[in-house]
């Protein structure tokens, strides 16, 4: 992309159908924990097998390099292939992961933690999804009254199964793609509107597959999506019909009043207004809900609200009315409106890693908190549970597995480079490409998982795992744990660490790296 005009227009959406929801899923972590007890070593002769499982075990005696087998290089690399799907075809039930797990970026004790604070929306209230269909109907009107696009806009419904959560788009030029840590798109999860952009074109329009950081933006939709908050339009809607739109299945009251119980001071920072949240919460909570929070803040505009230090705070009613007293301090009971973080940490003195905060929003609700003032942060990414739930599947087991043992044959075998090595070396990378292509697919048939793409992790993934200490699907998760809880990250390999992990099968091709 070259040119003013293309620098310009770079907006990242979160679609999780149209309504803004939020280190990346261990995928190497899953595959490698899949052989736990289970140690290949490339380049060695010893195998450790996990108890109750079959495995095939390498030789006492190296097999002889491939050299010695020239003879019949085809015969010899499928032998490999078939002995490594061999060695990799485990039965009985795999390890499965808890979808209402709490995953730690970060370790996080809770006994050090004081006090908690929390967003509103999709973090205390979770929505149905009536209201992405609320949300997109709204802005479908904006467009064809307001901004005059054409009538026929109205023969599209939403469709909540088509997107993803983490895309940007191109406003320029009208095109949605899925975008990984490293800047690159993922090429077959690029869109204009509903049809998919070939890959070539995708690569002639951008002079490649990589996005430079100054063409894109952290903003989340359009203006119109915008205005369906700010006119109220969503507001009125939901707390006219409040059963249609929130879901009651969360036990947000159960974990308030848990944390309160264990002499834990909770308070409330959100953009929304009081009206909304407080319909809202006496639908969640009860009518007592204000008593549950130390301090109430609304309408407080994040992310200025951690960066503005000139917006002070005003003391409103229970309609949102204004009252212009000075305020000196915060108190219990009381409704707090716009402000900014600076006043906040002066008047509390709430500080530092004993604070907690949870939100969804990666860059609105936990960047600044993270980079600038030290507090813990926690992510509710609603969309990890069933993502969970499809990577605990038999399917998904078996094709990760393959992918991992296939993807480090071919890399250790490349160095053949005779014609009947080539060709079948370009037989297994076909293989493994379709092999990628199911393990997107099998999360959402247009742009896979919102945590990875064929193998790096997500550009959204990837900020998950710096602005956040823990993440979860749900404010829930915290009551499957004691208030005393350490979370520890795991120690993943860095690639330059791999070999001395679980890694994948070699049959026969000890001393390989050394061929040439």
């Amino acid at each position: 992309m070259t040119g003013p005009a293309a620098r310009r227009g770079w907006q990242r959406v979160a679609l999780s159908g149209a309504a803004a929801l939020a280190p990346p899923l261990a995928g190497w972590r899953w595959a490698a924990s899949r052989l736990v007890g289970t140690r290949w070593a490339c380049g060695s002769q010893w195998l450790r097998h996990s108890p109750g499982r079959r495995g095939g075990a390498l030789p006492a005696q190296a097999r002889a390099p491939y050299m010695d087998s020239a003879a019949n290089p085809r015969a010899h690399l499928w032998e490999l292939y078939h002995g490594t799907k061999k060695d990799l075809s485990f039965p009985g039930k795999s390890i499965s992961l808890n979808p209402d797990g709490i995953f730690a970026n970060n370790e996080v004790c809770l006994s050090d933690i004081e006090i908690y604070g929390f967003d509103y929306d999709y973090t205390l209230a979770f929505y149905s999804c009536n209201l992405h269909t609320l949300i997109f109907n709204a802005a479908r009107e904006i467009l064809i009254e307001q901004h005059k696009y054409p009538e026929d806009l109205r023969s599209y419904d939403y469709n909540p199964n088509f997107v993803i959560r983490g895309l940007h788009y191109d406003v320029q030029k009208g095109i949605v793609m899925k975008i990984d840590a490293f800047h690159y798109m993922q090429l077959g999860t690029v869109y204009r509107g509903l049809s998919p952009v070939p890959d070539e074109q995708v690569i002639e329009i951008y002079e490649g597959t990589h996005v430079p950081l100054e063409h894109m933006s952290d903003f989340y939709g359009k203006e119109v999506i915008r205005d369906v908050h700010v006119k109220g339009i969503l507001y009125q809607a939901v707390e006219q019909d409040i059963e249609q739109y929130i879901s009651h299945e969360e036990k947000t009251g159960s974990v308030l009043e848990r944390l309160i119980n264990n002499g834990k001071k909770l308070f409330l920072i959100t953009n929304s207004p009081i009206s909304f949240v407080d319909k809202g919460m006496q639908y969640i909570v009860g009518k007592d809900w204000r008593d549950l929070f130390d301090i109430i803040i609304v309408q407080a505009e994040k992310p200025a609200f951690f960066n503005d230090k000139r917006r002070p705070f005003r003391r409103a009613n229970q309609k949102g009315k204004l009252h212009w007293d000075k305020i000196s301090k915060l108190e219990k009971g009381q409704i707090y409106k716009q402000g900014n973080l600076y006043e906040f940490l002066k008047l509390t003195g709430w500080i530092g890693s004993k604070v907690l905060y949870f939100g969804d929003h990666i860059y609105s609700d936990l960047a600044d908190l993270t980079l600038k003032h030290g507090w813990r942060t926690g992510a509710i990414v609603p969309e990890l549970r069933s993502e969970i739930k499809t990577m605990n599947t038999e399917e998904y087991s078996q094709v990760v597995m393959w992918l991992q043992g296939l993807t480090g044959l071919i890399e250790r075998v490349q160095v053949y480079e005779d014609a009947e090595s080539r060709m079948v070396l370009q037989e297994w990378i076909k293989e493994r490409n379709q092999l990628r292509e199911l393990t997107k697919t099998i999360f959402n048939p247009q742009f896979g998982s919102i945590f990875r793409t064929h193998h790096n992790p997500t550009y959204f993934s990837r900020r998950l795992s710096r602005f956040a200490d823990i993440y979860m699907a749900s404010l829930s998760c915290i009551l499957n744990y004691n208030l005393h809880n350490t979370f520890y990250p795991r120690r993943t390999p860095l690639q330059h660490e791999a070999a001395l992990w679980a890694d994948h099968p070699c049959r026969g091709v000890e001393g390989v790296a050394q061929i040439k």
